[in-house]
Protein backbone atom coordinates (compact mmCIF):
# COMPACT_ATOMS: atom_id res chain seq x y z
CA UNK A 1 0.00 0.00 0.00
CA UNK A 2 0.82 3.59 -0.44
CA UNK A 3 0.79 6.79 0.53
CA UNK A 4 -0.97 7.62 3.99
CA UNK A 5 -1.72 3.98 4.63
CA UNK A 6 1.78 2.66 3.49
CA UNK A 7 2.63 -0.12 6.34
CA UNK A 8 -1.16 -0.87 7.49
CA UNK A 9 -0.49 -4.84 6.56
CA UNK A 10 2.70 -4.62 9.07
CA UNK A 11 0.68 -3.13 11.97
CA UNK A 12 -2.09 -5.02 11.62
CA UNK A 13 0.30 -8.28 11.29
CA UNK A 14 2.14 -7.38 14.45
CA UNK A 15 -1.56 -6.75 16.17
CA UNK A 16 -2.24 -10.18 14.92
CA UNK A 17 1.03 -11.76 16.37
CA UNK A 18 0.71 -9.99 19.67
CA UNK A 19 4.46 -8.63 19.04
CA UNK A 20 5.48 -5.48 21.40
CA UNK A 21 9.15 -5.46 18.92
CA UNK A 22 6.73 -5.55 15.90
CA UNK A 23 4.32 -3.84 16.75
CA UNK A 24 6.85 -0.27 17.96
CA UNK A 25 8.70 -1.14 14.86
CA UNK A 26 5.85 -1.19 12.47
CA UNK A 27 3.95 2.04 14.06
CA UNK A 28 6.85 4.55 12.48
CA UNK A 29 4.91 3.85 8.88
CA UNK A 30 2.59 6.40 7.94
CA UNK A 31 -0.18 4.06 8.05
CA UNK A 32 -0.45 4.75 12.12
CA UNK A 33 -1.90 8.36 11.77
CA UNK A 34 -4.99 7.18 9.12
CA UNK A 35 -5.46 4.24 11.60
CA UNK A 36 -4.79 5.89 14.45
CA UNK A 37 -7.77 7.96 13.68
CA UNK A 38 -10.33 6.01 12.51
CA UNK A 39 -9.17 3.59 15.80
CA UNK A 40 -9.82 6.79 18.14
CA UNK A 41 -12.82 8.22 16.75
CA UNK A 42 -14.65 4.46 16.69
CA UNK A 43 -13.16 3.84 20.13
CA UNK A 44 -14.57 7.23 21.25
CA UNK A 45 -18.02 6.76 19.69
CA UNK A 46 -18.20 3.43 21.47
CA UNK A 47 -17.36 5.17 24.95
CA UNK A 48 -20.21 7.70 24.05
CA UNK A 49 -23.03 4.73 23.22
CA UNK A 50 -21.59 3.51 26.65
CA UNK A 51 -22.36 6.98 28.35
CA UNK A 52 -26.05 6.87 27.01
CA UNK A 53 -26.58 3.39 28.26
CA UNK A 54 -25.03 4.08 31.55
CA UNK A 55 -25.72 7.26 32.97
CA UNK A 56 -23.32 6.44 36.32
CA UNK A 57 -20.53 5.85 34.05
CA UNK A 58 -21.42 9.08 32.75
CA UNK A 59 -21.61 10.86 35.89
CA UNK A 60 -18.37 9.52 37.49
CA UNK A 61 -15.70 7.49 35.42
CA UNK A 62 -13.42 9.76 35.02
CA UNK A 63 -13.71 11.55 38.54
CA UNK A 64 -13.93 8.07 40.08
CA UNK A 65 -10.20 7.44 38.83
CA UNK A 66 -9.07 10.61 39.32
CA UNK A 67 -10.48 10.24 43.46
CA UNK A 68 -8.77 6.77 43.71
CA UNK A 69 -5.73 7.72 42.45
CA UNK A 70 -4.90 11.09 44.23
CA UNK A 71 -6.12 9.02 47.62
CA UNK A 72 -3.35 6.36 46.57
CA UNK A 73 -0.53 9.10 45.52
CA UNK A 74 -1.44 10.50 49.32
CA UNK A 75 -1.69 7.37 51.04
CA UNK A 76 1.95 5.69 49.49
CA UNK A 77 3.54 9.15 49.99
CA UNK A 78 2.16 9.50 53.55
CA UNK A 79 2.80 5.86 54.76
CA UNK A 80 6.34 5.79 52.62
CA UNK A 81 7.47 8.87 54.77
CA UNK A 82 6.10 7.74 58.27
CA UNK A 83 8.13 4.23 57.56
CA UNK A 84 11.27 6.43 56.62
CA UNK A 85 11.57 8.58 59.14
CA UNK A 86 9.88 6.11 62.23
CA UNK A 87 11.38 3.08 61.21
CA UNK A 88 13.95 3.64 58.92
CA UNK A 89 12.21 1.69 56.27
CA UNK A 90 11.30 2.17 52.53
CA UNK A 91 9.61 0.66 49.57
CA UNK A 92 11.91 1.08 46.90
CA UNK A 93 8.62 1.70 44.43
CA UNK A 94 7.47 4.73 46.48
CA UNK A 95 8.99 7.15 44.66
CA UNK A 96 8.14 5.71 41.22
CA UNK A 97 4.89 5.08 41.53
CA UNK A 98 3.54 8.18 42.51
CA UNK A 99 4.19 10.11 39.53
CA UNK A 100 2.78 7.79 37.22
CA UNK A 101 -0.52 7.67 39.37
CA UNK A 102 -0.28 11.61 38.98
CA UNK A 103 -0.23 10.90 35.07
CA UNK A 104 -3.21 8.52 35.40
CA UNK A 105 -5.22 11.75 37.38
CA UNK A 106 -3.97 14.32 35.54
CA UNK A 107 -4.70 12.91 31.93
CA UNK A 108 -8.34 11.85 32.99
CA UNK A 109 -9.06 15.14 34.74
CA UNK A 110 -8.43 16.65 31.25
CA UNK A 111 -10.80 14.99 30.05
CA UNK A 112 -13.12 15.91 33.10
CA UNK A 113 -12.27 18.88 32.61
CA UNK A 114 -13.53 19.06 28.64
CA UNK A 115 -17.04 17.20 29.51
CA UNK A 116 -17.78 20.06 32.02
CA UNK A 117 -16.40 22.50 29.59
CA UNK A 118 -13.91 24.31 31.88
CA UNK A 119 -11.33 25.25 29.93
CA UNK A 120 -10.58 28.47 28.40
CA UNK A 121 -13.25 29.10 25.85
CA UNK A 122 -13.68 33.28 25.86
CA UNK A 123 -17.05 32.70 26.70
CA UNK A 124 -18.35 36.21 27.37
CA UNK A 125 -16.67 37.27 24.13
CA UNK A 126 -18.72 34.28 22.49
CA UNK A 127 -22.07 35.17 24.19
CA UNK A 128 -22.13 38.65 22.33
CA UNK A 129 -22.10 36.70 18.36
CA UNK A 130 -24.92 35.88 16.94
CA UNK A 131 -25.87 32.39 17.30
CA UNK A 132 -24.12 31.18 13.59
CA UNK A 133 -20.78 32.94 15.64
CA UNK A 134 -21.17 31.19 18.21
CA UNK A 135 -21.88 27.66 17.10
CA UNK A 136 -18.72 27.99 14.32
CA UNK A 137 -16.81 29.05 17.48
CA UNK A 138 -18.04 25.49 19.17
CA UNK A 139 -17.69 23.41 15.75
CA UNK A 140 -14.11 25.39 15.60
CA UNK A 141 -13.65 23.67 19.23
CA UNK A 142 -14.64 20.05 18.46
CA UNK A 143 -12.38 20.21 15.52
CA UNK A 144 -8.94 21.16 17.23
CA UNK A 145 -9.31 19.25 20.44
CA UNK A 146 -10.50 16.01 17.85
CA UNK A 147 -7.10 16.99 15.75
CA UNK A 148 -5.01 17.83 19.55
CA UNK A 149 -6.46 14.24 20.39
CA UNK A 150 -5.16 12.72 17.52
CA UNK A 151 -2.01 13.62 18.03
CA UNK A 152 -1.07 12.69 21.47
CA UNK A 153 -2.94 9.30 20.74
CA UNK A 154 -0.73 8.29 17.87
CA UNK A 155 2.59 9.96 19.27
CA UNK A 156 1.63 8.25 22.91
CA UNK A 157 1.30 5.30 21.37
CA UNK A 158 4.47 5.12 20.00
CA UNK A 159 5.44 4.98 23.46
CA UNK A 160 3.60 2.62 24.90
CA UNK A 161 4.61 -0.21 22.29
CA UNK A 162 8.11 0.99 22.23
CA UNK A 163 7.91 0.47 26.46
CA UNK A 164 6.36 -2.44 25.87
CA UNK A 165 8.89 -3.49 23.44
CA UNK A 166 12.02 -3.10 25.26
CA UNK A 167 9.96 -4.39 28.91
CA UNK A 168 10.42 -1.46 30.69
CA UNK A 169 10.23 -2.03 34.07
CA UNK A 170 9.22 -0.09 36.68
CA UNK A 171 12.19 1.42 39.26
CA UNK A 172 11.83 -0.43 42.72
CA UNK A 173 10.07 -3.46 41.35
CA UNK A 174 10.42 -6.52 40.00
CA UNK A 175 7.73 -7.19 37.62
CA UNK A 176 5.54 -4.23 36.95
CA UNK A 177 5.50 -3.11 33.41
CA UNK A 178 5.52 0.66 32.78
CA UNK A 179 3.34 0.98 29.45
CA UNK A 180 0.83 -0.12 32.11
CA UNK A 181 0.75 2.84 32.84
CA UNK A 182 1.33 4.59 29.84
CA UNK A 183 -1.32 3.29 28.01
CA UNK A 184 -3.41 5.64 30.49
CA UNK A 185 -2.58 8.57 27.76
CA UNK A 186 -4.44 7.13 24.69
CA UNK A 187 -7.08 5.98 26.80
CA UNK A 188 -7.96 9.38 28.25
CA UNK A 189 -7.72 11.40 25.21
CA UNK A 190 -9.99 9.09 23.41
CA UNK A 191 -12.31 9.45 26.27
CA UNK A 192 -11.59 12.82 25.77
CA UNK A 193 -12.77 12.92 21.99
CA UNK A 194 -15.99 11.01 23.48
CA UNK A 195 -16.65 14.33 25.79
CA UNK A 196 -15.85 16.53 22.89
CA UNK A 197 -18.17 14.67 20.31
CA UNK A 198 -20.78 14.50 23.24
CA UNK A 199 -20.67 18.68 23.98
CA UNK A 200 -20.64 18.42 20.41
CA UNK A 201 -24.32 16.82 20.06
CA UNK A 202 -25.65 18.69 22.80
CA UNK A 203 -24.60 22.00 20.82
CA UNK A 204 -26.50 21.17 17.52
CA UNK A 205 -29.43 19.65 19.65
CA UNK A 206 -29.34 23.24 21.33
CA UNK A 207 -28.82 25.39 18.15
CA UNK A 208 -31.17 23.22 16.77
CA UNK A 209 -33.73 24.15 19.20
CA UNK A 210 -32.65 27.82 19.72
CA UNK A 211 -31.77 27.13 23.06
CA UNK A 212 -28.44 28.88 24.44
CA UNK A 213 -25.24 27.88 23.30
CA UNK A 214 -22.91 29.36 25.49
CA UNK A 215 -23.14 29.02 29.16
CA UNK A 216 -20.51 30.03 32.12
CA UNK A 217 -18.92 27.33 32.93
CA UNK A 218 -18.58 26.03 36.56
CA UNK A 219 -15.40 24.90 38.07
CA UNK A 220 -16.63 21.88 40.04
CA UNK A 221 -19.41 22.11 38.62
CA UNK A 222 -21.56 18.94 36.77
Amino acid sequence: MTGWFQGAGEIFAALAEGDSWMLSEAMGAPAIWPLGLIGMLSAATFILVLYRVSPWIERNLESSVMVVSYLAIGGIIFVEVFRRFALGLQAPWSTTLPPFLFLIMTWFGCSYNVKLRTHLAFAEFRTAMPRIGQIACLTLDAVLWIGFSWIVVVTSSRVVANSAANFQIMLGTDNIMQWWFLLAVPISFTMLVARVLENYLTDLANYRSGDILIKQAVIGGD
